[in-house]
């Protein structure tokens, strides 16, 4: 129990930096909801848990009956309100359908996200700066607290050298390091050896392939349908993902599609549209937020932090079950 006791305070440290800078950032905490519509789920849609009652999966209707998911993202919800408050964030639950008992996925774990009036250059400061501002504030504390913390010498150690400026390369560049075809994934290991190369310092992977670009091939690297294209080769969009030593990925993150009939031509074209419509899904799940954008709608950037990926980092846990208080997958739950 010391030990699950240390990995408690250590996750109320690491919520408690976060939110510190973003309040002084003046950004404003958004409450989302966590039973939604198609609308909460990211990518891989394949991944939602269903919400039933008495076995109804059609407990919720108004005009007419409709699924309901636990939440996998607030992003579409925090979007919906950064045309008025202009910087908001959400932490919460995000409950992913994951199959398996492996050291680094859970059904249900800890998300920061944050959406914001800036562009992909800004994204990519903020992101650091939060990051950074974790490590900052774990190294100010007296010893003996971060022993309390569970933290090592040589976690400290480490921490010492992360730099508040991180390195950035393109996907591109970064199959071409590791000798991959145009439109891999890149997978966990593949992401150490990216981190290696470049003195395990947390290292942005940027610009990955547009998903409704005509490419020639296949692609297996999967983004969210709203991501922007960049204006400078259509090819990608203007995306980011953070990795971390022992957390791999652990921000996702894109500016951000404003432009109401750029965004239904998006979604209606994706994978994961298709697969909805699999589901028994259709374009009225997002209704409520296409109104939204009707409404108001202005550029804007925003990404979702893994808290127990950032916390393998801090530990230098590779387990990521480790990594928590209460772990869960497809074989623990209590």
């Amino acid at each position: 129990m010391e030990e699950k006791v240390a990995t408690a305070k250590l996750e109320g440290q690491v919520i408690k930096s976060m939110r510190n800078w973003l309040e002084e950032a003046s950004f404003f905490e958004i409450f989302p909801p966590k039973i939604v519509r198609a609308s909460g789920s990211c990518e891989n849609i394949d991944t939602l848990f269903e919400v039933g009652v008495d076995e109804n999966f059609y407990w919720f209707h108004s005009t007419t009956p409709h699924r309901a998911y636990l939440s996998q993202t607030a992003q579409l919800y925090l979007e919906s309100f950064t045309p008025y408050l202009r910087k908001v964030y959400a932490v919460g639950p995000s409950f992913r359908a994951e199959e398996g008992n492996d050291d680094r996925h859970l059904t249900e774990f800890t998300m920061l996200e944050i959406e914001f009036a800036e562009n992909f250059k800004e994204l990519l400061g903020y992101t650091e700066k939060i990051i950074f501002k974790v490590i900052k504030d774990i190294l100010k504390l007296p010893a003996a607290k971060r022993e309390e913390f569970g933290l090592s010498k040589e976690n400290i150690k480490r921490l010492k050298k992360v730099k508040p400026v991180f390195p950035k390369i393109t996907y591109r560049e970064a199959i071409e390091i590791l000798g991959l075809p145009f439109g891999s994934d890149i997978s966990w290991k593949n992401e150490q050896k990216l981190l290696k190369r470049f003195d395990n310092q947390p290292l942005f992977i940027t610009h990955f392939p547009n998903p409704l670009y005509d490419h020639g091939r296949e692609i297996e690297v999967e983004k969210f349908f709203n991501m922007i294209p960049d204006s400078e080769n259509q090819k990608y969009v203007l995306s980011a993902d953070l990795i971390l030593p022992f957390g791999g990925e652990a921000v996702g993150s894109a500016q951000r599609v404003h432009r109401l009939e750029e965004l239904k031509w998006r979604l209606k074209h994706s994978k994961m549209f298709k697969r909805l419509k699999e589901k028994g899904g259709s374009l009225e799940d997002f209704d409520w937020y296409f109104q939204k954008m009707k409404e108001k709608s202005i550029p804007h950037s925003g990404g979702g932090f893994g808290i127990a990926r950032i916390l393998k980092f801090l530990k230098g846990e590779m387990n990521i079950k480790k990594a928590i208080t209460f772990p869960s997958n497809q074989e623990i739950i209590i």
